[in-house]
């Protein structure tokens, strides 16, 4: 069943938030975000777009009138065609989809953004400059050199840059954060659920791919007593070069940091006590930090840190930290595989369940307790759509027969680190139509999916009433989904 948008007929499949952004200065796309003061009239529409102009590099295409105004945010009869090639660029079908379609998602858009600002929704500038960062240095893996980036999206330095990329992704983060609270609060009944799955008509129904229930059993290669030691001392080094020899703790981060996020981050972490991110052992000690302190040594379950207190304002807290992994010897890497194997043959020879083993002897705690069941973790269950797994577990798993014992397996995770797993397939359902009893979760999903369409478009409807709109030039022909003419 296909669930659609309220004025756009077609989907953008992205491969993750950063190929947004570049896509979006890869075309030069910027819906201009000038505030206006108040209404604007028709016949102030000249003034409007020179103010809007002068806001831009001075090396900028002069735009050619104001499209539409909805509350205090405009777009631009040029956004339109932006709209369009960021689109394709972005691997997007524009077939059939007509200006008057495009204007609607950006009169959406903007209608988000304007009411996340009456509704006081917080974006802050410390997470915005983190994404901005990340974003420049993607494009410096293309473009090494700044100034040539700067001259080729028409900005007069480094700084034009920064605020032209960063109005890009506050208002995409307003949008979207609007978005949310609208459906924050949905909800749905198994009435609901119910009543959503009758309405199809049998022949309607959808079918789901062949599914796999799926176990394993991890051994992990122990690290020594001596190795995680080394490893504290190493962090108090640093702390004492910092705190008492003067050293840049960025300096550290850069030069010994293992954690791969903070150069995409700008070696800042933004931290809020109202909305958890990163491990809780992570947050405690970011916590008790005063401004510009610098923490112990201690352990999470991705290694051993040290933080750095950079900022705090309110609720927030900027940290750097240095993250360090305890490396693990050969003998240890030898000892986990041998160890899984001798649990392999106990299964084959019928001396253990398969269950039962993991419940014994897996070392990854997620799964242990359930027999070493996984969890699919798009959906909360245990089953596993066979054309949605990933290349490297479908490879796993593709010629498992029911109940078969996979041989020992070698995974290594993105610190690097090595362990081994044996897997077993415990239970396989078929390609099949939709059923109520065996398919309630997914139905659920497709339920409230639709639930939350309805909500946006309820919102939309009374906030385009209760906002300034104005719809100019040849648009106002147009044939809108939603009411942005008020007629």
């Amino acid at each position: 069943m296909l669930l659609k948008t309220n004025n756009l007929k077609f989907t953008i499949n992205l491969k993750h938030i950063s190929v947004l952004f570049m896509t979006l200065l890869a075309v030069n796309v910027i819906s201009a975000q000038e505030i206006i003061e108040e209404e604007v009239k028709e016949e102030a529409k000249e003034e409007v777009v020179k103010k809007v102009d002068s806001t831009l590099s001075k090396n900028a295409i002069k735009v050619d009138g104001v499209a539409a105004v909805v509350g205090d945010y405009i777009i631009l009869d040029s956004d339109v065609p932006r709209e369009r090639e960021q689109i394709i660029a972005s691997g997007g079908s524009v077939e059939g989809v007509t200006d008057c379609q495009l204007l609607g998602k950006l009169l959406e858009n903007k209608l988000y953004a304007h009411h996340a600002i009456q509704d006081s929704i917080q974006v802050s500038d410390a997470e915005i400059r983190q994404e901005v960062d990340y974003t420049i240095q993607n494009f410096l893996q293309q473009k090494p050199d700044i100034n040539e980036l700067v001259k080729f999206y028409k900005q007069e330095d480094e700084k034009g840059l920064r605020d032209y990329i960063f109005e890009i992704i506050k208002g995409n983060k307003l949008s979207g954060r609007m978005q949310a609270k609208i459906v924050e609060e949905v909800e749905i009944t198994p009435e609901e659920v119910r009543a959503f799955f009758n309405k199809i008509p049998e022949d309607e129904r959808p079918f789901f791919g062949t599914e796999l229930k799926v176990a394993q059993i991890v051994a992990k290669p122990k690290v020594s007593e001596e190795e995680k030691q080394k490893v504290i001392d190493r962090l108090k080094q640093f702390k004492v070069d910092v705190v008492e020899n003067g050293a840049s703790f960025r300096s550290k981060v850069v030069l010994y940091g293992e954690d791969p996020g903070m150069k995409q981050s700008g070696y800042i972490y933004t931290l809020n006590r109202k909305k958890p991110k990163m491990v809780k052992e992570f947050r405690q000690v970011a916590f008790s930090l005063q401004e510009g302190e610098v923490s112990d040594p201690f352990e999470t379950e991705f290694g051993y840190h040290i933080i750095h207190c950079v900022k705090i304002r309110g609720q927030e807290y900027d940290v750097s930290h240095v993250l360090l992994f305890p490396k693990v010897s050969i003998e240890a890497v030898k000892e986990a595989k041998e160890r899984l194997e001798k649990v392999r043959q106990r299964i084959i020879d019928g001396d253990i369940t398969f269950a039962d083993a993991a419940r014994e002897t897996s070392d990854e705690k997620e799964t242990r307790g359930d027999g070493g069941q996984l969890i699919n973790p798009r959906t909360q269950d245990y089953n596993f759509d066979l054309t949605k797994m990933g290349p490297e577990q479908y490879a796993q798993i593709q010629n498992l027969k029911d109940n078969e014992v996979s041989q020992v397996l070698t995974e290594q995770d993105r610190k690097g680190n090595l362990s081994y797993k044996i897997m077993k397939v415990t239970d396989r359902i078929d390609e099949h139509k939709a059923s109520y009893a065996r398919d309630y979760l997914k139905i659920k999903e497709l339920a409230l999916d639709e639930k939350k369409i309805k909500a946006i478009e309820t919102w939309q409807e009374e906030k385009i009433l209760d906002t300034y709109i104005k719809i100019s030039g040849k648009f106002r022909d147009c044939e809108f989904s939603g009411n942005w003419l008020k007629k």
